[in-house]
């Protein structure tokens, strides 16, 4: 896959978890948390922009917050940010 799938796939991923916290339902927001660092793991980090990079070094450390609040708000802002990136990407 290429890194603008992946940064598409990232951004939805997000969206569910911030909509997971916001209709209180946690198992779901975990396990898109899971997914959403499982496709940073697939992205080739070195290729994208530096301010897509710095991006997903925040995104993993605001999704292991201990405020699940935080956490949703962080999670659809950078669903945001990684969407608007994606259309940037070179394919």
């Amino acid at each position: 896959m290429n890194d603008k799938v992946i940064l598409e796939s990232l951004a939805m991923d997000l969206k569910r978890v911030a909509l997971g916290f916001h209709r209180g339902s946690m198992s779901v927001a975990e396990r898109f948390i899971k997914e959403a660092l499982k496709r940073k793991g697939e992205l080739d980090v070195k290729s994208l922009e530096p301010y897509v990079q710095k991006l997903i070094f925040k995104m993993e450390k605001s999704l292991k917050d201990s405020d699940n609040q935080k956490r949703a708000e962080d999670a659809l802002m950078y669903s945001t940010l990684f969407q608007n990136a994606a259309l940037k990407v070179n394919d």
